[in-house]
């Protein structure tokens, strides 16, 4: 089949040069560069000067059919201000702007509603008899043979114009040419139709046939493409030899689209789709752009339409701080703060290439969109653990809102640097909430993990004792509103298994999976950061916000469905000529099987956002939790790890040392 041995076509592909093979003689394919060199003004009055000929010659034949003799009884001057008409009516609208070598037939759906358009005005124009000599009924016969001409020039200009160029093919570095991957188009409206026209010349894609939902339009043809029911595509795939499904649905529910997907993910055929109708009316993409499916796709998960008032209620016409800006939370919270219109964002990183990146990004967009013209980008460098800076920071700017999401994640790096981690998350924690509330800054939002619940690693560990830095300064100092929101992975950001799966899928495999039962929560980025943005809005002070982050995930079936999608079949004993392996390497250290969002059994409770909820997690006096900070840095010059375990016994509730 086509898309079997794929390490071998994408060794290929990667040698692939554009070619012309050019089947006609060498003059004419000079004539023809020639003719597609010259300047567009030229080139346009050629092809309008033509169609005025050839309206004349219509107009002509008109009036001698109706006469039933070569001869035309109207005079040579009236004649040729007629045929004018129509032409004068395809420059206004535009139709000699367009590229005739990339001509479609959808263009001349604008000429036939030009032409009717027209045909209304001469027939106004008889019922006042200003025109005698020319019969009435010879406009209808005259646009017709016009319009034929039209369509047909313009669809044999194209195809002479891409044979004298010679088409392009693919061919490797041996000359051996390579065949189109035949291709499934998965909905036959509007979005099918426009995607096969931008592919009908594709040297990449040749589309064999439609899918559709729509059991009315099965039988049907769209420009010689069959469509087919939903239930035939199994069999299609084997039968056409398909080796890529596109979904031409970009309206439909994120539901109908995962059970379309579910049902194509144990074939080896590539699946890609349109992005969405916003994008594509944005101007941001054409229709016949194709992307990746999206792994929130393949995942059972339901996102819920934002709370604007939430959204705004701690950023629109506030000064904001983001800590850690530069990160994959960091900079999404930026990128979406900016959206709320603050007065001001303040991004304080420690990466300069990352803070770097995020205030150029933030810088562009602001510039290209009327919203975000007013808002004013600072971008500083600076510690978390730097309280004098910190305090200076908040009181200079005078912070309303800060966004903690500073902090070391990597579950095995923190492991390996226990007391750097404990430093960076915990006491950062302490010190970034203490300038706060010296500041009077009014909301404080720390960002935490799952990984804090029941810890076996350092890294959680140290993000629950953060948690209890808040709780402690929230339980002393009541006037900042200090809250945590508590959620899973994100797709997507550094350290994700996501973009690792798709390196290790890139180069062949193999896909390195810790243990066959190791489970994860996952939601996008952008929904996590639009989340916690909401959870921040509501509290009143100490609360734990937790994220609904729906199913839990086994990794090895996210690998397997990331292979699938890919085009590609699992490699193991049942099937040893697949293409891709997954194997075990075994947890690493620290790394639990699954992963906790709630400490307690019953200790969590409703919000006003079905997606965000409360849990009433134990706290400590902020004097006790001082005491284990302050005593952190003589430790580590020590390195003493059991101290720092023992004091995790006692603080972090359910932790266990691995």
């Amino acid at each position: 089949m086509q898309h079997k041995d794929k390490d071998s076509r994408t060794k290929q592909e990667s040698d692939f040069s554009t070619i012309h093979d050019d089947p006609v003689p060498t003059k004419l394919s000079t004539l023809a560069e020639g003719l597609l060199q010259l300047p567009r003004p030229v080139k346009q009055a050629i092809l309008l000067l033509g169609d005025y000929c050839i309206s004349i010659v219509c107009l002509f034949f008109a009036l001698s059919l109706r006469q039933g003799v070569l001869d035309v009884n109207a005079s040579p001057l009236l004649v040729s201000l007629y045929a004018l008409v129509p032409i004068l009516g395809l420059y206004v609208v535009g139709f000699y702007r367009g590229v005739t070598r990339i001509f479609f037939d959808t263009d001349m759906r604008r000429v036939l509603k030009l032409f009717v358009i027209i045909l209304i005005i001469f027939t106004v124009v008889y019922l006042f008899d200003f025109i005698t000599s020319i019969p009435r009924s010879v406009p209808l016969l005259y646009l017709f043979m016009l319009f034929i001409w039209l369509w047909g020039s313009r669809l044999f200009l194209r195809d002479l114009l891409l044979r004298l160029q010679g088409k392009p093919v693919y061919q490797d570095s041996k000359n051996i040419n390579v065949e189109r991957d035949n291709v499934l188009i998965y909905g036959a409206g509007v979005s099918g139709t426009a995607l096969f026209d931008a592919l009908e010349d594709s040297p990449r894609y040749q589309v064999k046939a439609f899918i559709d939902d729509d059991t009315r339009l099965t039988g049907g043809h769209i420009l010689n493409k069959r469509i087919y029911p939903a239930t035939d595509i199994k069999h299609l795939i084997d039968d056409l030899n398909i080796a890529q499904v596109f979904l031409a649905m970009p309206s439909v529910s994120r539901q109908r689209r995962r059970e379309i997907i579910d049902g194509l993910t144990e074939m080896s055929v590539k699946i890609k789709q349109l992005p969405s109708l916003q994008d594509i009316a944005e101007g941001k993409v054409t229709v016949s752009t194709m992307r990746r499916v999206d792994i929130l796709d393949v995942l059972d998960r339901q996102t819920v339409e934002p709370d604007q008032a939430l959204l705004h209620k701690n950023i629109k016409g506030k000064n904001v701080l983001v800590t850690g800006a530069g990160g994959s939370i960091g900079s999404e919270l930026c990128r979406q703060i900016v959206k709320n219109k603050p007065k001001c964002i303040v991004l304080y990183e420690l990466s300069e290439y990352a803070l770097y990146a995020i205030h150029q990004e933030l810088v562009i967009w602001t510039t290209n969109n009327s919203e975000g013209q007013n808002i004013e980008i600072i971008a500083l460098l600076g510690n978390v653990n730097n309280q004098d800076k910190l305090s200076t920071v908040f009181k200079k700017y005078d912070i309303n809102t800060v966004y903690h999401a500073a902090a070391y994640k990597h579950v095995p790096i923190v492991e390996f640097n226990p007391f750097e981690g404990v430093i960076n998350n915990a006491k950062g924690t302490y010190h970034c909430v203490k300038a706060a509330i010296e500041s009077e800054v009014e909301t404080f939002v720390l960002i935490s993990t799952d990984k804090a619940v029941r810890p076996t690693n350092i890294m959680g560990a140290s993000k629950r004792l953060a948690e209890l830095v808040c709780q402690g300064f929230s339980n002393a100092n009541p006037k900042t509103k200090i809250s945590m929101v508590r959620f899973g992975n994100v797709l997507g950001s550094s350290g994700s298994v996501v973009p690792l799966f798709t390196k290790q899928i890139a180069k062949g495999g193999p896909i390195t999976v810790t243990h066959p039962e190791v489970t994860r929560y996952f939601m996008t980025i952008p929904e996590a950061a639009n989340l916690v943005i909401q959870a921040g809005a509501m509290a009143q002070g100490g609360e734990v916000f937790v994220l609904d982050m729906g199913k839990p995930v086994k990794i090895v079936d996210l690998a397997r469905r990331m292979i699938h999608l890919s085009g590609y079949e699992v490699k193991d004993e049942s099937n040893p000529a697949g293409d891709i392996e997954i194997i075990f390497s075994g947890l690493r250290p620290g790394e639990k099987l699954y992963e906790e969002l709630i400490i307690g059994d019953d200790n969590v409770e409703a919000t006003q956002h079905s997606l965000i909820m409360q849990a009433r997690e134990h706290s400590f006096d902020l004097d006790e939790i001082e005491s284990v900070l302050f005593e952190l840095k003589p430790r580590a010059q020590q390195h003493d790890v059991d101290w720092l375990k023992n004091e995790f016994s006692h603080y972090v509730e359910g932790y266990k040392a691995k």
